[in-house]
């Protein structure tokens, strides 16, 4: 049986823990685990009941991969030991079968750690989007135009991953017409963009 979960666990993929506790925010505590197949699960509390279970795009995943091994796997120190605010305590964890290595920090100047903590807030930012139009969609038929507005928002600013799961949403509002005109309309358009994403002009 040991020889068998051993087995097991030098062939699971390997995995990357994020997560940031900052009290008094609304969550106070997320955090999104992701294997290197872009499977992630998100939660808004260390035992939370309902975790969200969704896959990220190839290109995110190996992004985020990539930063970690720059990183060195996180077995060396990224708080930056300055004299800032408390911005949340942030936590990368690796693991892939026995091996582990684990940081925290308030603040880092490492670019790759801020470029890393940047794509988890994205992946937060977006969960998080997407929950707030799940529930206009269900109970708030008159906010959901206002909740669209901060998903194209966010969108403009690229601070959307994986667009598409936003979709059935879309295309409930814009098939049911007790939504106001310009939410279904805004909700078709963000559809179509989501979809058919412009490419993105090349650096000259």
């Amino acid at each position: 049986m040991l020889a068998g979960l051993t087995a097991f666990m030098a062939v699971a993929d390997p995995a990357i823990f994020y997560s940031k506790h900052f009290p008094g925010s609304v969550p106070a505590y997320v955090s999104v685990e992701l294997t290197k197949d872009g499977t992630a699960v998100y939660k808004e509390s260390p035992d939370d009941q309902e975790p969200v279970s969704f896959k990220l795009p190839a290109k995110e995943s190996i992004e985020i991969f990539e930063l970690a091994d720059k990183l060195e796997r996180f077995k060396r120190p990224l708080e930056a030991n300055l004299k800032v605010a408390n911005m949340g305590t942030k936590t990368f964890r690796y693991e892939n079968g026995a091996e582990k290595h684990e940081v925290k920090f308030n603040f880092s100047l490492d670019e790759s750690a801020k470029v890393l903590l940047d794509a988890f807030e994205k992946i937060t930012e977006t969960q998080q989007l997407l929950f707030m139009l799940e529930r206009s969609v269900k109970f708030d038929r008159l906010g959901v135009n206002k909740t669209l507005l901060q998903v194209e928002s966010a969108f403009d600013r690229g601070r959307l991953i994986g667009p598409e799961r936003f979709l059935p949403m879309l295309d409930r509002v814009v098939k049911n017409d007790s939504y106001l005109n310009m939410a279904r309309e805004r909700a078709a358009f963000l559809a179509e963009s989501f979809r058919n994403p412009r490419p993105k002009p090349t650096p000259e």
